[in-house]
């Protein structure tokens, strides 16, 4: 493999470790903290997730809207600084106001540096003839899970909930030193996906893309709900004794090598196949702690939940790449956008409705059936494969 390649490769995984890892998930195992710190209600934590889903998905429009062609690595740079900004700034207020202003443009950061970096890597991996490893570079999600999920609790032991966003944050500016000195401009190769030497398996016509986007923006509206309450949920079970954030680090796990699994099921399988496969097993992660939430369950869920929601993102990621091969940053970014716009209502609800029921019971089992819907929109898709 070509060092440029290994370097974009490595790159790609600090970049989403940043945006995305830290920089958006990390919220869900400081959450309780801040809860306890703070006071504030399940209402406001949904709130509060939701102004950065709501950041998401501005920025996934906006991105999708942008002339970035040819200055996406000082975008990404850019991009980046920002980001690790407003996880440093999380820990100098407790203004509530403030944490939403900061939230919101952590999500804007989020979806734009995922968009970019996934344009950047992925290129370079289908210039390179090695876009089967388009899993590796997804993993650094996972990886910025269990490494958040690790640290929190004794740095928070220390820190606080405060010293413990700016020790991420840190954490975020060693790893994109990497980036700002290996990820450089390069120029495409006139190579498309039809020029592989690989065989590409069947896909569906671009017609069928409002499918996708449907079923991912339903995705995005009922995976979130564990993706930002599972860690309180724990953190509410006798279980589990302070020690709520080894659900979030078994999710992280689950999630590194979730992506280059799904990867290969799909390689094999077939890509609408197997992300509809995926959608109905995350449907029933999500549902299990509505319950019951022993830790057995929690961490059943936790494993699924992490098993199954970039593999999710992988899958349709790559298939609206093979499906319209040039200039796909616009269709990247709507499907980002739907998918962000499901993760800016599925918190508010669930949190309101948590909060007036005292219980999650309700809104996981919402969660469920939502996404259960969103894979059953795609079975159109699987007689083009």
């Amino acid at each position: 493999m070509q060092k440029q390649t290994i370097h974009y490769l490595i790159g790609g995984v600090f970049a989403l470790m940043i945006a995305m890892g830290i920089g958006r998930f990390s919220y869900t195992v400081i959450l309780p903290y801040m809860q306890e710190a703070s006071g504030f209600s399940r209402a406001t934590a949904g709130y509060l997730a939701t102004s950065n889903y709501l950041g998401y998905l501005i920025g996934a429009l906006v991105v999708g809207r942008l002339p970035i062609e040819q200055k996406r690595v000082p975008f990404l740079q850019a991009g980046l600084i920002i980001s690790m900004l407003t996880t440093a700034f999380m820990g100098f207020t407790e203004t509530i106001i403030i944490w939403y202003v900061l939230r919101f443009i952590s999500g804007v950061m989020s979806a734009f540096i995922f968009v970019v970096i996934a344009s950047l890597v992925l290129d370079q991996l289908a210039d390179s003839n090695k876009s089967h490893l388009s899993g590796l570079f997804y993993s650094g999600v996972g990886i910025g899970i269990a490494i958040s999920a690790i640290i929190v609790s004794p740095i928070h032991a220390i820190f606080k909930w405060n010293g413990t966003w700016i020790a991420l944050a840190l954490l975020c500016v060693l790893l994109f030193v990497f980036i700002a000195l290996f990820i450089k401009p390069i120029p495409r190769s006139k190579k498309q996906w039809g020029n592989q030497s690989i065989p590409l398996p069947k896909m569906p016509p671009k017609s069928w893309m409002k499918w996708l986007i449907i079923a991912y923006s339903l995705e995005g509206l009922g995976y979130i709900v564990t993706g930002t309450f599972i860690v309180s949920i724990a953190q509410e079970s006798t279980s589990f004794h302070g020690n709520a954030a080894l659900v979030w680090f078994v999710a992280g796990l689950a999630a590194i090598p979730s992506c280059i699994v799904c990867s290969k099921l799909a390689q094999r399988y077939g890509y609408v196949k197997i992300l509809l496969i995926s959608m109905v097993v995350q449907a029933v992660g999500i549902a299990l702690p509505a319950f019951a939430t022993n830790s057995i369950m929690l961490y059943i869920s936790a494993f699924i939940f992490g098993a199954t929601f970039m593999g999710i993102t992988t899958i349709v990621t790559t298939l609206a790449r093979r499906i319209v091969p040039v200039n796909n940053h616009q269709i990247l970014g709507y499907l980002t956008a739907g998918y962000a716009l499901g993760q800016m209502v599925g918190p508010t609800v669930a949190g309101v409705l948590a909060n007036s029921i005292n219980s999650y019971q309700y809104p996981l089992v919402g969660a469920a059936i939502v996404v259960i819907i969103g894979a059953m929109s795609l079975l159109g898709g699987i007689k083009y494969e």
